[in-house]
């Protein structure tokens, strides 16, 4: 199994970021995964950096982290061209510890271009377009395609690493699970879902099952649960709300009813390792081996110094 550490690009500034990625890289964390966002999910949470230029800097300054966007939309704000080209060329700068997580996007980020953002059927489409673009570029040479939403014309990526990045395709559901089998090489989810894996296992996937976990970690319960839900709340109101409003006033408007006792059921909180071992456990149970603490706690020195001395040894 191997452990990531979450950078919520949200949540913090550039610099933060890659500091974070440094300090994660010596707490013993294998990769750091990076939300690829436009717009943060809440005014107070105050950042949304480019995520591909992040993970560039981290690239150079590290040895041995792996690096992942968890998880970028290559059919909406980007088109796939571009995404091939970025991939590969971090695959390069990294060698070869870039892994692609692909997503159908959230309209938070993807409506910024005033391309619209259609119904969940028309995401799914143009997803499986994407990939299959993006795969074609990667086979070398000049290419072009002509799907019912994407096209490509006579493009080329001409710096290709010499092992491809995996791609890892975020699934909420069986069909996304069975395109990350067909077009991917790796599955990307956020609830331990036995039925996902095994639908991505039944449908030829051989690659890695990613999965994130919720966490907040401070020195004491109370402290971490009223800091989840001040910058975190959102992530409470599930994915049909997750992915259709456009900004974070809507978020704010849609998570003002989120208690903390909500937040209590979706996050593990506080300082007791117990707690953390059992949750990651439900994720290797259900098949996932490359699993992202994603802390939402108010001190990210302090949770890497926890895992370091209380948490990593017993996972």
């Amino acid at each position: 199994m191997k452990l990531g550490y979450k950078l919520a690009a949200e949540a913090f500034g550039p610099k933060e970021l890659i500091r974070q990625a440094l300090r994660a890289e010596q707490a013993g964390f294998d990769f750091v995964e990076i939300s690829d966002h436009y717009h943060p999910w809440l005014d107070v949470q105050g950042h949304s950096p480019f995520a591909w230029n992040v993970l560039s800097a981290i690239a150079v300054q590290t040895r041995t982290l792996g690096l992942a966007t968890g998880v970028t939309c290559p059919s909406v704000r980007y088109h796939p061209a571009i995404v091939a080209q970025a991939a590969a060329t971090l695959a390069i700068i990294s060698d070869g510890r870039f892994t692609l997580g692909v997503g159908s996007g959230e309209r938070l980020n993807e409506h910024v271009v005033g391309q619209g953002f259609g119904s969940v059927r028309e995401r799914h489409e143009r997803l499986a377009e994407a990939l299959d673009i993006i795969n074609l570029l990667w086979q070398g040479g000049y290419q072009s395609y002509q799907g019912k939403y994407l096209q490509l014309e006579d493009a080329r990526v001409f710096d290709l690493p010499d092992v491809l990045p995996v791609i890892a395709v975020a699934a909420g559901g069986t069909s996304a699970a069975e395109l990350a089998a067909t077009h991917g090489g790796g599955l990307f989810a956020t609830e331990p879902r036995a039925d996902l894996v095994e639908t991505f296992t039944a449908a030829g996937g051989r690659g890695p099952a990613y999965a994130e976990v919720a966490v907040a970690w401070a020195p004491t319960e109370e402290e971490a649960v009223k800091e989840a839900h001040r910058t975190t709340r959102w992530a409470v109101t599930g994915w049909k709300v997750m992915s259709e409003l456009p900004n974070p006033v809507n978020f704010e408007a849609a998570s003002a009813t989120v208690t903390e006792d909500d937040v209590r059921k979706q996050f593990v909180t506080g300082p007791d390792p117990a707690r953390y071992v059992e949750s990651v456990q439900q994720y290797r149970d259900a098949g996932y081996d490359h699993i992202v603490l994603m802390n939402a706690g108010p001190d990210p020195d302090g949770f890497l110094d926890f895992f370091t001395k209380e948490l990593r040894d017993k996972l």
